[in-house]
């Protein structure tokens, strides 16, 4: 798989600032779409709700990369660090990352970073509990 060094969430990131500073007048939570639903409701869709949307579903795939093992998983989970600190970065510092939308999407990237290490941490302990049962036999 090609995409193991590469962070996913680097996407809806750029997406992000792409819209943020080529086109500064877009309100996040302007309707994009209505969608009428079988309860009678409408469902007003935003461009927030869509890119907030596409990195929650890019969010499982980085946590399914996080479960291999190797170097390219290394570089994965470094890869994934360097991308939460810019956007920590860039929310401090930056007016048009100033915003619920920016700041949920940092959220996302922290799940990633802390799901990865978790789940490496996780696997690491298995591994020493089986060698040490082998190691005692």
């Amino acid at each position: 798989m090609y995409l193991i060094g590469f962070p996913l969430l680097v996407i809806p990131f750029a997406i992000y600032n792409m819209i943020a500073f080529l086109t500064p007048g877009v309100n996040w939570t302007d309707a994009i779409t209505a969608v009428n639903l079988t309860s009678g409701a409408t469902w007003s869709v935003t461009a927030e709700d869509m890119l907030i949307g596409l990195a929650v579903m890019l969010l499982p795939l980085e946590i399914l990369k996080a479960t291999r093992i190797g170097v390219r998983s290394v570089v994965d989970h470094v890869l994934s660090m360097v991308v939460f600190v810019v956007m920590l970065i860039e929310f401090l510092l930056v007016r048009q990352a100033g915003t619920s939308t920016f700041f949920l999407l940092m959220m996302i990237s922290v799940v990633d970073v802390l799901g990865g290490f978790i789940i490496t941490l996780r696997t690491a302990q298995r591994d020493l509990t089986v060698e040490r049962l082998e190691a005692t036999s």
